[in-house]
C-alpha cells in the first residue's frame, strides 16, 4: 500500500485539532489505496464474497485499516472498538435494488492516557447483489465519543442515517418477517 505522511507527524505539526489531523490522515489513506486494494486482492475478495456474502466487505475494510491501526499505535492512540467500528450499531440504508447501500460505523479515538480525542466514523458504500465498492469510502471526524452523543450528531448531519435503524434492531426486524 502507499504510505502518506505518517500519523504522528501530522500531529506534531498541530495545525488541525488531534481527531481532525487523525480523520485527515485516514482519509489520505483512503484516497491513495482504496481501489489499489480492491485490484490486488480481487480474487481474495470475490472468495470471501462467494463463501459468507457481505461479510467479504469486512475483510476488505480490515485490509484498508491495516496500516492505520499501526499507525496509530505508533502515535501512542487507540480505537474503541478497532476500525472501522461496531457492526452491531452501524446503521445501512440504499436503493431499492440493493446495489447502492451506504454502512455508517464509527469508533471512539483514545490518547494511551484514556484521554477521548473524538469520534471516527467510517462511510462504506457496497451491492448486496455481488462484491463491488463503488465509490471511495468517507470519512468524519466527531468530537462526541458516547454512543448517544454520536447518533444524535450523525442524525443532525443525515436524515437517512437517523431514519435508518441499527444493524441489530435491523436483523431482529429481518428474522421476524422470514417467520411470518
Amino acid at each position: 500500500m502507499k504510505q502518506v505522511k505518517p500519523l504522528k507527524e501530522l500531529l506534531q505539526e498541530g495545525k488541525k485539532g488531534r481527531i481532525d489531523a487523525i480523520a485527515q490522515y485516514i482519509e489520505s489513506h483512503i484516497a491513495e489505496n482504496w481501489k489499489t486494494l480492491l485490484q490486488n486482492k480481487r480474487d481474495q475478495l470475490l472468495e470471501a464474497y462467494n463463501k459468507a456474502g457481505d461479510r467479504a466487505y469486512g475483510t476488505y475494510l480490515n485490509l484498508l485499516f491495516l496500516p492505520v491501526h499501526q499507525q496509530l499505535k505508533e502515535a501512542g492512540l487507540h480505537p474503541e472498538p478497532r476500525f472501522p467500528g461496531d457492526f452491531d450499531i452501524s446503521r445501512e440504508w440504499g436503493n431499492q435494488e440493493q446495489t447502492d447501500q451506504q454502512r455508517w460505523m464509527w469508533s471512539a479515538v483514545y490518547a494511551s492516557d484514556g484521554e477521548a480525542l473524538g469520534t471516527i466514523v467510517t462511510i462504506v458504500f457496497h451491492d448486496h447483489t455481488q462484491f463491488r465498492v463503488p465509490r471511495q469510502p468517507q470519512i468524519i471526524a466527531l468530537r462526541e465519543t458516547g454512543k448517544k452523543d454520536v447518533v444524535a450528531a450523525l442524525s443532525l448531519r443525515s436524515v437517512d442515517f437517523k431514519q435508518a435503524c441499527e444493524f441489530t434492531v435491523e436483523y431482529e426486524e429481518y428474522l421476524r418477517n422470514q417467520s411470518t
